[in-house]
């Protein structure tokens, strides 16, 4: 296997981890909600939930400092490294622009990343954890 193929397979290993990371903050939030309702468990446990709380933390401070995400900034240079073509700005902006043909300014990120924040936050309150 030669290094281009390496560094694609390597780029897209990246990209597979950020999705599953995203749907973690995202998905994580939705299945707290529908655990607090159908009585499961496992949704009030500690280590999950400040998992899920310092996972949106991180995205949340990132969009605050105008920081794009290491994981997404990993994958351009392993995909710039195999000679493939790269993206700019932020992995959400990019995939949300090609699979929904939607584009908006940074600040509208930053809000929607925020207002999410405060719903996990709020999910502290609703759906407490357990120790």
């Amino acid at each position: 296997m030669d290094d281009r193929t390496l560094y694609l397979i390597a780029a897209d290993a990246m990209l597979v981890t950020h999705a599953l990371f995203v749907g973690f903050v995202v998905f994580g939030l939705v299945l707290i909600f529908i655990g607090k309702w159908r009585g499961w468990r496992w949704v009030y446990r500690f280590w999950f939930r400040v998992t899920h709380l310092l996972a949106i933390a991180v995205v949340v401070l990132q969009s605050w400092l105008g920081m794009i995400c290491p994981l997404t900034i990993w994958e351009m240079e392993l995909r710039a490294m195999a000679g493939d073509q790269v993206y700019a700005g932020t992995f959400i902006a990019h995939w949300l622009e090609n699979l929904l043909y939607y584009r908006a300014p940074n600040w509208v990120f930053v809000i929607v990343y925020t207002a999410f924040a405060a719903l996990v936050v709020a999910s502290w309150y609703w759906v407490r954890p357990r120790r």
